[in-house]
């Protein structure tokens, strides 16, 4: 199903003529990777994108138009201008969208819509790009992993971290880098100016064309003696999470389906209740997470779609970005270059090569 077929049906469902989108995910979703965002801190970009069952239009101020048109939006989009003093996006929308209309965000007299369901699954063109991004950001990450030492503070690994990763065109909405010390207290290890010391992990989430990776690499120089043993089982968590996926899309199951397996596996490496500490992820495409799964969490597992698992094992974690559909679970956050150890899922006849600690 194309994304208009997805659309159509959305409003003859909703009895809606059109439906609009500003929030800068769902604007890319719509139009093919178009950027609509100048200010990071905002929620809403300077332009929307809309469907009225026809055509996709884009309204946007006289500012934006030359640039949106010339290198964010395909030559079959319609722009339509208002001068940027005149009134504002919600109200541009408001006179360009045939009524009864539905948007992403507050334009006077619409609905509101949640794009969430819309964007899944994945098409093929969403497909390819997400190849590349995950490479792109699993390439960047591995360069600056390697050269990380025990002196370098965190924030001395996120600068360049997020520099490598801006220089290939892709924005940095997540970048947590943990020293030894602070990733055994913290399973949020926002960086700080303390030194790596004896191991580091290094988390992002990364975004271009509106589609979010998430990855996770360690590293280590002189690591506790659990270190391995945990990450090892960590990864096993995480092998079940996807095989477990991939079994709930194919049966019509739900995200609380994955979650019980996620539970049963932490049980079955020793770690019964560890879940408890850190949310364990779960769908992933034009969001960080698209949706995040808790018990009982009655969200459809959608095929093909991004998905990005985040077990942590006090201490450790493991996490990589996957494309799974009906017959395969493909992993799209890796360069082929980390080492991998192969570990087993619990409950499901799944074995998986997982990336796993870098001794320097």
């Amino acid at each position: 199903m194309t994304l208009t077929d997805r659309l159509d049906q959305y409003l003859r469902t909703a009895g809606l003529e059109a439906v609009w989108f500003a929030r800068p995910n769902s604007f890319a979703w719509l139009t093919g990777g178009g950027d609509n965002v100048v200010d990071r801190e905002g929620d809403i970009g300077v332009a929307a994108a809309g469907y009225d069952g026809d055509e996709v239009r884009v309204v946007t101020d006289n500012i934006e138009a030359p640039r949106l048109r010339d290198e964010e939006l395909d030559g079959d989009v319609t722009v339509e201008t208002f001068d940027w003093h005149a009134e504002s996006l919600a109200e541009a929308v408001a006179e360009a969208s045939p009524t009864t209309a539905a948007a992403d965000f507050d334009v006077p007299g619409f609905e509101s819509v949640d794009a969430t369901q819309l964007r899944q699954p994945l098409t093929e063109g969403q497909m390819k790009q997400y190849r590349e991004l995950g490479r792109d950001t699993a390439d960047a990450v591995e360069t600056v992993a390697r050269k990380v030492e025990p002196s370098h503070t965190e924030l001395d690994v996120t600068a360049v971290l997020r520099q490598e990763l801006e220089g290939r065109g892709i924005a940095t909405p997540v970048v947590l880098v943990g020293s030894a010390e602070r990733a055994q207290s913290y399973r949020h290890y926002t960086s700080t100016d303390a030194e790596l010391g004896d191991y580091a992990l290094i988390s992002v989430t990364a975004q271009r064309n509106g589609l979010h990776v998430s990855t996770t690499r360690v590293v280590a120089f002189d690591p506790p003696e659990w270190f391995t043993d945990r990450t090892r089982k960590a990864a096993r968590v995480e092998t079940t999470a996807l095989a477990a996926t991939q079994a709930a899309g194919r049966d019509g199951d739900t995200a609380g389906d994955v979650f019980a397996a996620i539970q049963d596996a932490y049980a079955e490496v020793g770690w019964e209740g560890e879940w408890q500490n850190h949310h364990q992820g779960g769908a992933a495409g034009f969001a960080g997470r698209e949706w995040i799964a808790t018990p009982g969490h009655e969200a459809d597992v959608a095929l093909p779609q991004g998905y990005a698992w985040n077990p942590t094992i006090a201490g450790t974690k493991t996490e990589d970005t996957y494309l799974v559909s009906a017959d395969d679970i493909e992993l799209l956050s890796a360069t082929g270059d980390w080492p991998t150890e192969t570990v087993s899922a619990v409950g499901y006849d799944l074995e998986l090569p997982r990336h796993t600690v870098l001794e320097l």
